[in-house]
Order: C-alpha cells, then sequence, then structure tokens
C-alpha cells in the first residue's frame, strides 16, 4: 500500500488582469504577490507532524519537476478566478501519477465539473482532514467529501507561515471570523460560512501575530475576515483591546486592514477601538447608491444608513475606506453609471473596486436567475474588467457595457485628475492622523524615491506632480500615504486603460472578420458576373485577408500578457473563420472554371 508523507501544497496563480492583484504597484517595492495563501498554510497546520510539507505558490515562483516527484501527494486550494491555472496544474501532476486532492471555495461551489482531481473536500476542513487523511492512508477516501458542519475555529493551530518566503509578499493575512450575519443575494459567504459568525479566542489570533513578528515581519496584515465586525460585542471586549496592548508594547510593527459592513460606522466605541489597534483601512461593499438596487439583492444594512455620511465618518476616524460597486441590478436606473461616478468622487474614495454583476455558484441569485432561465454561463471569477454578465440582464447589454466603460474611463482618467483629487479629498479628511500614517523605514524610502523617478514620465505625471506638491505642504504628516495612494494609482491606471485599449482591439477584431465576410460575398457576386478574373479576385482578397491579421497581431501585442489570453482565441476563431470563407470562395471559383470547361 502507498505511503502518503510527502505533501506539496499548491496555490495556482490568481490573474493580474484585475485591481485586486495590485500588480504594478507591487512592482514599486520589489514583491510578487499582494498577500500569501492563508488557506493552505492554515490547512498546512491540521497535518501530523510526521508528514513533510513543501508549499509552491504559483503566483510568486514557478512549480518544478523536481517539486511534483518529490510528492506522494498533491494538494491544491483554488477560487473560480484560479480555474485555469488549477487546471493545468491538475494535468501537469497527472503526468506524473500523483494523488491529487482539491479543495476551497471553487471545489466547493462547482465541484460537479471539475474533471482530473482524485479527492475533492468541499467547505471547511479543520474537521475533517484528520479523517480523510487515515483514509487515503488506508486505500479507502472517496472522491467527493461533502461540506461538514461548521467547526469550532476558537483554538484553531497557527497557521505554517514557516512554509512561506514572506520577503516576496505585499502583505501577510490572519483570520480571527468566518461567516456573516447578513444575506447579500450575489454572495456565496454567508452560504458557504453560516449566517452566524464563528470567532476565534482573542489570545488565538494574537499568537498568529506574535507569529507573524517573530519570524521578521513588518508592515501591512490582512484580516481576512469576509465580515471584521460580525460580532461587534466580542470585537469589541475582546479582540481589539488585546491587539492594542500587543501593538503597545512592540511599538506598532503592523497596520491592519479588513472587510466590514457599513455598519461599522455607527459605532463610535469600535471605530475607536479599530484605530487604536492599528487598522487603517476597510473594505465595504457599497454596491450601489440606488436603494431599489440595494433592495433587490437583500444589502438591508446599506439601506438602514446614510451611506455617504458613514463613508465619511469612518474616513475621519483615521480609516481609508475601499469600496466593491456593482452595475447590472435589475432595479438599475438608467442614470445608475452617473450615480456611481458621483458617489465614488464627491466621498473620495480612491481605491474603488466597480465590476458588473456575477452570478456565482451557490448563491441565491444564481438559484434565482436559473429558475427564470435566464442563466447563461458559469461564470470567470474575475469581477472586475469583464464586460459582460453571465446572465441576461434586464438593461440592454450594450448599454451596460458602454456604461461601465464609462465609469471605469471616468474614475482612472488617462491624466488621473479624478483618482488624486479622491487621494487629496481623503487625506484632508483624516482627523486622527498619527495612527493612520505608517512607520518610515527604509523600504518606504526605496518607494518614494521609485515613485518620484518613475510616475512623473507616466501620462498622468502632470497631474501627479500636482498631487505630490499639494500634499508636500497640506498633508505633509501624511506624506508617505500620499505617496503609498499615487503607487496604488498607477496600478489603477494601468488595468484600466488595458482593460479599455482591449475591448476596442477586441471590437476591431470583431469589425475585420465581419467586413472579410463581406468582402467575400462582394467577390462571389463579382465571379459570378466575371469567372475570368478569378486568380486577381482571390488574390486580391487574400492580400486583403493577410493585411487584416497583421493589423490584429499589431494591435494585440501591444496589450500585456494577461490582457491577450481572450483575444488569442478571438483571434485563432477569426482567422479559422477567414481561412474557411477564402477556402469555399476558391472551391466555388474554380469548379465553376471546370464546369465550363
Amino acid at each position: 500500500m502507498q505511503r502518503y508523507r510527502n505533501i506539496l501544497l499548491v496555490y495556482p496563480e490568481v490573474p493580474g488582469n484585475t485591481y485586486w492583484s495590485y500588480k504594478y504597484a507591487l512592482k514599486f517595492i520589489n514583491k510578487k504577490s499582494a498577500m500569501p495563501p492563508l488557506g493552505l498554510v492554515t490547512v498546512a497546520s491540521l497535518f501530523p507532524e510526521d508528514y513533510e510539507l513543501k508549499l509552491v505558490d504559483l503566483n510568486v515562483t514557478r512549480l518544478e519537476d523536481e517539486d511534483i516527484e518529490w510528492a506522494d501527494a498533491v494538494f491544491i486550494s483554488a477560487m473560480i478566478v484560479q480555474k485555469e491555472s488549477m487546471e493545468c496544474v491538475v494535468a501537469r501532476c497527472r503526468g506524473f501519477g500523483k494523488a491529487i486532492v482539491a479543495g476551497g471555495p471553487y471545489i466547493t461551489n462547482s465541484h460537479e465539473e471539475i474533471e482530473g482531481v482524485d479527492h475533492l473536500l468541499a467547505g471547511e476542513v479543520d474537521a475533517t482532514l484528520t479523517d480523510f487523511l487515515e483514509d487515503l492512508q488506508n486505500g479507502t477516501a472517496p472522491r467527493f467529501y461533502p461540506m461538514p458542519a461548521h467547526p469550532d475555529i476558537s483554538s484553531l493551530p497557527t497557521p505554517r507561515f514557516d512554509l512561506l518566503d514572506m520577503d516576496v509578499y505585499g502583505s501577510m493575512a490572519v483570520q480571527y471570523s468566518r461567516g456573516c450575519p447578513f444575506h447579500c443575494e450575489f454572495c456565496d459567504i454567508w452560504t458557504v460560512y453560516g449566517n452566524r459568525p464563528r470567532l476565534k479566542a482573542a489570545e488565538t489570533l494574537i499568537a498568529e501575530i506574535d507569529t507573524l513578528y517573530r519570524l521578521g515581519w513588518e508592515g501591512a496584515v490582512f484580516v481576512v475576515d469576509d465580515n471584521f465586525i460580525g460580532n461587534k460585542r466580542r470585537v469589541k471586549n475582546e479582540l481589539l483591546p488585546a491587539m492594542t496592548r500587543w501593538q503597545e508594547a512592540r511599538g506598532y510593527p503592523f497596520h491592519f486592514f479588513t472587510e466590514a459592513s457599513i455598519n461599522l460606522a455607527d459605532d463610535e466605541d469600535l471605530l475607536s477601538g479599530m484605530r487604536e489597534a492599528g487598522f487603517n483601512e476597510v473594505f465595504i461593499g457599497i454596491e450601489t447608491p440606488s436603494k431599489e438596487g440595494l433592495a433587490e439583492t437583500g444589502k438591508t444594512q446599506n439601506l438602514k444608513t446614510d451611506m455617504a455620511a458613514s463613508v465619511r465618518t469612518i474616513q475621519r476616524h483615521g480609516i481609508e475606506v475601499l469600496a466593491g460597486f456593482i452595475i447590472g441590478f435589475d432595479n438599475d436606473p438608467p442614470d445608475i453609471f452617473d450615480q456611481q461616478i458621483e458617489f465614488i468622487q464627491k466621498n473620495g474614495i480612491p481605491k474603488a473596486m466597480i465590476g458588473l454583476l456575477t452570478a456565482l455558484p451557490g448563491t441565491r441569485l444564481s438559484e434565482r436567475l436559473k429558475s427564470e432561465n435566464r442563466l447563461l454561463a458559469a461564470p470567470g471569477g474575475n469581477n472586475t474588467h469583464a464586460m459582460t454578465t453571465n446572465f441576461v440582464t434586464r438593461m440592454d447589454p450594450e448599454t451596460i457595457r458602454e456604461g461601465y466603460k464609462k465609469i471605469l474611463d471616468r474614475l482612472y482618467d488617462p491624466r488621473m485628475k479624478n483618482y488624486f483629487a479622491r487621494c487629496t479629498q481623503l487625506l484632508d479628511t483624516i482627523e486622527y492622523r498619527d495612527l493612520f500614517q505608517r512607520k518610515i523605514r527604509f523600504k518606504e524610502i526605496k518607494t518614494f524615491f521609485k515613485s518620484i523617478f518613475r510616475q512623473p514620465f507616466t501620462p498622468y505625471g502632470y497631474q501627479y506632480v500636482r498631487y505630490v506638491l499639494c500634499n508636500l505642504f497640506r498633508n505633509r504628516d501624511l506624506f508617505a500615504e500620499a505617496i503609498t495612494l499615487s503607487v496604488c494609482g498607477h496600478h489603477f491606471h494601468k488595468i484600466t486603460r488595458q482593460a479599455l485599449k482591449k475591448d476596442k482591439v477586441e471590437s476591431m477584431i470583431d469589425e475585420k472578420g465581419q467586413h472579410f465576410t463581406e468582402l467575400v460575398n462582394r467577390y462571389a457576386h463579382a465571379l459570378e458576373r466575371n469567372s475570368d478574373k478569378k486568380l486577381k479576385y482571390i488574390g486580391r482578397l487574400w492580400k486583403k485577408r493577410l493585411r487584416m491579421l497583421r493589423q490584429m497581431q499589431t494591435k494585440m501585442n501591444r496589450l500585456n500578457r494577461e490582457f491577450r489570453a481572450d483575444l488569442n482565441i478571438k483571434y485563432v476563431e477569426v482567422s479559422r473563420q477567414m481561412r474557411d470563407q477564402m477556402a469555399s470562395l476558391e472551391a466555388v471559383a474554380f469548379m465553376k472554371d471546370s464546369a465550363q470547361q
């Protein structure tokens, strides 16, 4: 019987063509990925001590043949956005005859469509991994392990942070709770992790951040909870005081950021506690300024408050609001695009993550749309810069597409005037400034010099210089944050301009394909009238086809690699259609010629 003791943990690649990757900002700080695969290092902590573990994160390093050969089994964790990369890993490991085990959000909600994997573990595996490993060793493990009951996470072991190359990440990550008390229709968090948040003991989380500190980490730490304040009482009374004491004893080596619901703004003590513990950024799902849209999706927490006032309250307390916005609700009014732009711009939200609504597997939205026969395709997982939805929208799809492009173009305009205006407004709003400003270390100084030597020579260079000089005098005590925001802005600018350019190239490929079809039809009619010139007509059409293909390739090659993948598929398809049309035309021409002879 085979023994499974050498375990290779693989984290597939996350596409770089999204705001969430921070790919172009990371280059300023010599990092390769925004954050580590916390799920995998958490799972790693659950293995018995006699197992040998190796972690390969494809976002920061390559998967070598030697890694696969060393392993007795390969464990993969993936989100839906990592689907393509995961499929490549699975195919490669199968070639080596390795046992493959997969888990994570993608597997939990889409296990029926996954091929090539020996064992699929749905849901949270904290309480089931030991049983699975025993089954695996005994040769009795079934292919699918259904989602178990929600486990107690209060005293989980500290994740195996020692498996990480910490120097290549922009931030570290820890988790305090799982689950969310709300029922948003488009969200799969509460359907997978439950509506009753489960929390770790404060001392458990403190042990985790202390481990990061002892391993030499300083800087950003992401508390990955989907709603950090799902249990306000325990966060305020237990966790935040413990985090504050830990930070004060060590001179505040960390600054934290997390995700929370907008009712954070309703609790003065909670805001003050987060600030004193070192939180300086929070992601909030605002989704839409339209009350009809919020009601449709069940976002009741946003309906109970003045969202604009709540954003400003959080900002005043020294916490930046990074926010998510969605286009494509059934009840979106015709002016929703202008409403979104106005809300984001007026409330000084520099980093606005806006995307089209996606129906994810396992959500109430997906179930409703399926019952209405409106689902079109499986989602791709990238909720920014996908120009189409995976369901039939109430609003005209082309209207949504053009409106979405308008939002992107305004928020991250070519000269970045609007972005830098939002940054300055945020910095002006901050009232509690001491803990908002990051510590100035050598890496911050290097980032500053990279910024001032690179960004003035970009298409938005003039606005950048104005912004830097303005805040050098206006918000000097927050100058490091001003530079950090400008570096993040470089990423948002690059991604937005590439996405909009990709859309233009895609439209150009479609137009040339249609134009070629029209030319073929025109030449076919010409051949009917004058078959003696068939060689001339066909030769001319061949030249036009080659010229069109070269034009497509030239435009595509001007895009970054991440944005070319989908276009390559379209290019191959259009090229094949052109070739088939030419072949059909030639066959008709020479058949006529043979018949006349």
